[in-house]
């Protein structure tokens, strides 16, 4: 095998994996992890059953990759946030309407990462450690705003940590009642905590 049928077989098998774990994190989040089926996640990629074995020995290993991909996007939303001011406050707000972009879905589904944490918890732990990194990552972002303007580093974390329950509670309610003014005025009080410092 030649060297740029080899690149492209990478490429080939790089994009698979990544349908894979587009379309597992979908499933998980709308129907659940226990009530997905591999053959559910192979279908919505387009990828022959048999095939999935050859890039994720499990359903575990799986869970494992979307958990990857909530960090990843996490991380991403975080680089793109702060690259676009230098501001405190502004870094705050810009997080804040990001994290109210996929308000319509939070409300329909429910958030896709503690969904995550607490169905992988049982069949794949290290999977739902993973995803909680996603949190720690948020949280770590709004602290370091916060001290950047003026707070105590502990008051900070213990302010960064309030703004996550509030979301995710607003998140969890939101949901359960279907009822999309709630997680509105949980993101208004979000905005209330992170700028009034």
């Amino acid at each position: 095998m030649d060297a740029a049928h080899e690149r492209k077989e990478q490429k080939r098998g790089s994009q698979r994996r990544d349908a894979l774990t587009l379309s597992a994190a979908e499933l998980f989040w709308r129907h659940g992890y226990d009530a997905t089926s591999i053959a559910d996640i192979a279908g919505a990629a387009k990828i022959p059953v048999g095939n999935v074995y050859y890039y994720f020995r499990s359903k575990a290993d799986l869970a494992e990759a979307v958990a990857r991909l909530f960090v990843s996007q996490t991380e991403a939303l975080i680089s793109d946030v702060e690259s676009q001011s230098q501001v405190p406050r502004d870094v705050l707000r810009l997080t804040i309407q990001r994290l109210k972009s996929s308000q319509a879905e939070r409300v329909r589904y429910g958030c896709p990462i503690a969904s995550a944490c607490h169905e992988f918890s049982r069949a794949a732990p290290e999977a739902a450690k993973v995803a909680g990194e996603s949190f720690t990552l948020l949280a770590g972002l709004f602290a370091r705003q916060l001290t950047a303007m003026g707070q105590r580093p502990s008051v900070a974390l213990t302010r960064a940590r309030a703004l996550i329950c509030e979301w995710q509670g607003g998140i969890a309610v939101a949901h359960a009642l279907d009822d999309s003014q709630i997680l509105a005025e949980a993101f208004a009080r979000m905005e209330r905590m992170a700028l009034q410092a």
